[in-house]
């Protein structure tokens, strides 16, 4: 498999375009790995890891076609996530006629979310409905956490992120052939039921794409920073979750408290993991 990171910042990009802290400013001076946009993942051609609203960014930045998409992963409903007006950019009121129906796996509030942002946009949709299905060139597939299913080539198994309590959010294990990513974000310590799930499903992971938001302040609930980034690498080093290849990538970084690129790569090859930046192609 090859990862494409085509964002991984965190909710207000890196540099948040209001803010003129230090960081920011130097992440402007700098360019290059140092700017970010809002957190999502290409896998190959045609898998997407998170609707994000920097897609279409991405897509021209780093000279991405979509057109071969067919499967489609949503981590959660929040809005540096989940875009829903991608949907119609894809599909015949935008003048694509010719591309893959694609299979889109989200819980059923991002589901429910989506419904409503494209009704507000004028999409014609039942009371009730939230299956999308021709009018959009979808398969609609309601997923919950800790969940086998396959994705076309891919095997995906759907663990509880530790985020936030009001919605349900999901880190994903996606293996193809004998091949496994470990992408978890947005995610605070891993919970116990999800470190049990990871054990017994048995997969050991090749790559893992991981929270590190809060960077080097202080320990949070729903993200992480980098000593707890750190401690649950050390748990997976204990549970014999990863490969001897297993390469550890920051992931969903803020600009408040992870200092721009060098800096940063510099700490993390010190901690034995690498800072993921946008436009990095790792081969899984």
């Amino acid at each position: 498999m090859r990862l494409l990171f085509l964002g991984t910042a965190a909710s207000e990009g890196y540099p948040n375009a209001f803010c003129a802290c230090t960081n920011c400013e130097m992440a402007r001076q700098l360019g290059g790995a140092s700017l970010r946009k809002r957190a999502s993942a290409l896998i190959n051609a045609d898998l997407l890891i998170d609707l994000g609203p920097d897609l279409m960014a991405a897509a021209l930045q780093h000279r991405v076609s979509l057109a071969k998409l067919e499967y489609c992963l949503q981590t959660h409903e929040h809005s540096d996530h989940l875009d829903p007006s991608h949907f119609f950019s894809r599909s015949s009121y935008c003048g694509v006629h010719d591309s893959p129906k694609l299979h889109y796996y989200a819980s059923t509030g991002a589901l429910q979310r989506s419904v409503k942002v494209l009704r507000a946009e004028g999409l014609d949709l039942a009371a009730q409905t939230i299956d999308l299905g021709d009018e959009l060139n979808l398969f609609i597939h309601t997923i919950h956490p800790f969940q086998t299913f396959a994705a076309g080539p891919y095997q995906i198994f759907t663990v509880a992120a530790n985020h936030d309590p009001n919605i349900t959010a999901m880190l994903y294990v996606i293996q193809r052939d004998d091949r496994v990513l470990f992408y978890a974000t947005d995610t605070g310590e891993i919970a116990e039921p999800t470190w049990q799930a990871l054990k017994a499903y048995g997969r050991k992971f090749n790559v893992v794409a991981m929270d590190h938001t809060f960077g080097f302040a202080g320990r949070s609930t729903g993200h992480m920073n980098s000593e707890q980034f750190l401690e649950q690498v050390a748990r997976m080093h204990s549970e014999g979750l990863l490969a001897k290849d297993a390469r550890i990538f920051a992931h969903h970084l803020a600009h408040h408290s992870n200092p721009p690129y060098p800096e940063l790569a510099i700490y993390a090859r010190q901690h034995g993991y690498a800072i993921a930046y946008d436009g990095l192609c790792v081969e899984v």
